[in-house]
């Protein structure tokens, strides 16, 4: 995964440090990636791979209407995510993409 910092990125709120793309991870230039935020990306890139990138980017938007008309919270549905909820559990566990199984994200729907 590869890592490029910017300070020129207007389409993110100012509380990101961070948003992977694509399997490119683009960072706040000044701002500190934590070694779990960089693992909790490159759990995402995995997921893109995948998923075919463009699949994994349908199933994330789906997932994360369907999870908004459940909870009416964006922020909730977000959390809700499986492809979150994938990494968030997983971002402290250096040994996980040497051990993950393919489409481990489909235990957290």
């Amino acid at each position: 995964m590869k890592i490029l910092y910017t300070d020129k990125f207007p389409f993110i709120g100012k509380d990101f440090i961070a948003i992977n793309l694509f399997g490119v991870l683009i960072a706040r230039k000044g701002k500190t990636l934590t070694p779990s935020t960089v693992l909790h990306e490159r759990i995402h890139s995995l997921q893109m791979r995948e998923m075919l990138y463009v699949f994994f980017y349908l199933w994330y938007v789906t997932e994360w209407l369907i999870k908004m008309l459940r909870c009416f919270s964006a922020s909730k549905a977000y959390w809700r995510i499986s492809f979150e909820r994938e990494a968030y559990d997983n971002e402290s566990n250096p040994g996980y993409l040497h051990q993950r199984k393919p489409y481990r994200w489909l235990k957290y729907l």
